[in-house]
């Protein structure tokens, strides 16, 4: 490999974030770490139970001491930690229909503390979008709720929450999932709201959450034609640049959405939505 290779392939890995099956790494994990994978994704099929858990970030990291592991850990349905037995903590819905949002700090501080003993320091959540859609597939219970304002100071209380024990939230999924009736790990659904619309309730809690200090937005594998008739948010520059970042003022990480779900996976294969999202 030349030199130029190997240094766009140690680029590559910086901007990662790999899964892999099974409850230990695998060789070719650990061979990436040691080349500079930056991130590691784990799921239900890694966890069989905290000190397992424990033991294989201390492995990961033995590989590579700052590696980000990162965990979709919702509470209430969406829960990879507790996966045997369904999560210990209330999820979104629930949170939002009782509306106190101590409580829902409360929450996430202790579900942020649960992954910290075990090593995960990012945490794929929390959901930010509004329900304003009830045959919505994929969201649902997921969300706090159909309100714009009631999403975003819970989304704001459990950003504080979560990040306030040292995982950092990465809030989801950007601009907005809530009124889609496809399920994007199967289609690409499309969001037809102007931006007015858009402004007035799906970037409320988004802006909520950066103003709490967010580390991390997740794009969604969505069409909005309002900002670009073409392309999925994840791939959309005037999405992620023109909207995220140079009208909402968003300076963090973004993270895609799963490229292999099928949005994005069955439109443009993994290889290519890979590239078009960097």
């Amino acid at each position: 490999m030349s030199d130029t290779s190997a240094e766009l392939n140690r680029l590559a890995l910086t901007v990662l974030q790999a899964g892999f099956p099974g409850l230990t790494p695998p060789d070719w994990l650990r061979r990436a770490l040691g080349d500079g994978l930056g991130a590691v994704g784990l799921f239900g099929r890694n966890v069989h139970g905290s000190e397992q858990v424990s033991t294989l970030t201390a492995a990961l990291r033995k590989e590579k001491d700052d590696v980000l592991v990162a965990i979709d850990e919702e509470g209430g349905d969406v829960t990879r930690l507790e996966v045997r037995h369904g999560s210990s903590w209330p999820g979104n819905l629930a949170l939002g229909t009782v509306d106190d949002t101590d409580l829902t700090r409360r929450v996430a501080a202790g579900l942020g503390r649960d992954l910290a003993r075990c090593g995960v320091n990012f945490d794929w959540a929390p959901d930010a979008d509004v329900n304003s859609n009830a045959d919505n597939p994929v969201i649902g219970v997921r969300s706090f709720g159909a309100d714009a304002g009631l999403v975003a100071r819970h989304t704001r209380a459990y950003v504080e929450g979560l990040q306030g024990t040292g995982v950092a939230a990465c809030v989801k999924h950007f601009p907005g999932h809530g009124d889609t009736a496809v399920d994007s790990h199967l289609g690409l659904p499309r969001v037809d709201a102007s931006r007015e619309l858009l402004a007035e309730r799906e970037l409320v809690p988004f802006q909520a959450a950066i103003e709490a200090g967010a580390k991390a937005v997740m794009s969604a594998h969505i069409v909005l034609p309002a900002y670009d008739p073409e392309h999925p948010a994840t791939l959309s520059r005037a999405i992620l640049t023109g909207l995220l970042r140079d009208e909402l003022g968003y300076q963090g990480l973004i993270v895609t959405d799963g490229i292999e779900m099928g949005a994005i996976a069955d439109t443009y294969g993994i290889a290519d939505g890979t590239v078009r999202a960097l």
